[in-house]
């Protein structure tokens, strides 16, 4: 696949993440192209792991994995922003 259907591929699934995740408002193009296409990595290794068959191209199965691999890349991400912001709220015992 070349770069340009890389970066279609992964604003697409990006899009898709953050609207089902519900952080596109607070996402641009740019982190969209982003974690779709390191969600299409992520969902790639997933989906091979679990069925043998990773991401296969451009085509609607590529589309699916990448765009689950972004959404458990995004919650990763939530995670990791809400622990952050929880333990900002803690005092610092000395």
């Amino acid at each position: 696949m070349g770069i340009i259907t890389w970066i279609v591929l992964g604003a697409l699934a990006g899009w898709i993440a953050s609207m089902i995740v519900g952080k596109n408002s607070e996402m641009g193009a740019f982190a969209n192209v982003c974690i779709g296409i390191a969600g299409a990595f992520i969902g790639g290794f997933v989906f091979n792991l679990i069925t043998g068959v990773g991401f296969t191209g451009f085509n609607l199965w590529s589309l699916v994995v990448a765009t689950i691999g972004s959404i458990i890349l995004l919650l990763i991400i939530n995670l990791v922003q809400k622990s952050r912001h929880d333990n900002a709220d803690q005092p610092i015992n000395r």
